[in-house]
């Protein structure tokens, strides 16, 4: 019988509404996360909190983006992107043009970053970057391309006289840029995972997820790039299981599909 009111009963119940399977994750992290907005929104306890979940549409996004950890920034860890540069596209751009995909993109920092890279390099794509994320409300934003002062703080200034417009105190990504990205919908965890990239980005993501989730993730990665593909993790991220995988390390933080 199922124990009402219980971490379990909670996550079996969410999972329900969202579609988000909260089991993938560390739960300590997890629980102390969700625990920390219980209390902001007053409920008690978990049967309280689905109940505001279901009835309250506003709190429920503020819920959705508190747990899918929707930090992000352009051009993070520069000196990982000049590799990315100098090393990995002069490897990749040997081929006519790149099929290239940014997973777990957030509010579109890091598929912009690319976008703009790309352009510099006079890189042809096959098709428009995919930029995919669990959270609606932040492929919506990334969609808009418009950012504050303070998260433009990365960006190379050739690159904000280029490719951003002044809005009053905001900057607003060019329509050229824009129309080099595909924003969509996509759990890494349930759908399908698209195939054959020459680059995958999945930085900074992995990190929230238990280590079997994150096997099973990195395993579904390397199937999704063509042969010498090249995957692009985050910066406190290593594949231990490299080999088994069939990718092998080429510079720190950079796998290439044997």
């Amino acid at each position: 019988m199922e124990n009402t009111g219980t971490w379990e009963w909670f996550v079996k119940k969410f999972e329900l509404i969202s579609k988000i399977d909260l089991n993938a994750y560390k739960r300590p992290q997890m629980e102390r996360q969700i625990n920390s907005f219980m209390r902001s929104v007053n409920s008690p306890d978990y049967i309280s909190f689905i109940n505001t979940l279901k009835t309250e549409k506003d709190i429920y996004q503020n819920f959705v983006e508190h747990i899918t950890i929707n930090v992000s920034e352009f051009f993070r860890n520069p000196n990982h992107w000049q590799v990315l540069e100098n090393k990995i596209i002069p490897l990749l751009a040997k081929k006519n043009s790149l099929k290239v995909w940014s997973a777990g993109c957030s509010t579109g920092e890091e598929p912009y970053s690319l976008a703009m890279l790309l352009q510099e390099k006079r890189i042809n794509l096959a098709e428009r970057i995919l930029a995919t994320d669990i959270d609606k409300e932040v492929l919506r934003k990334a969609a808009l391309g418009l950012y504050q002062e303070k998260n433009i703080q990365g960006v190379p200034a050739k690159y904000l006289s280029r490719y951003f417009l002044k809005e009053d105190n905001n900057f607003r990504v060019s329509n050229e840029i824009k129309n080099m990205i595909k924003f969509q919908h996509h759990d890494l965890l349930k759908d399908m995972i698209p195939r054959d990239y020459d680059l995958i980005l999945c930085r900074n993501v992995v990190i929230y997820f238990t280590e079997e989730t994150k096997e099973k993730l990195y395993k579904k990665f390397a199937s999704g790039l063509k042969s010498k593909g090249v995957l692009f993790i985050g910066s406190t991220e290593q594949i231990f299981q490299a080999k088994e995988l069939g990718i092998k390390s080429i510079a720190t933080f950079f796998y290439q599909k044997e």
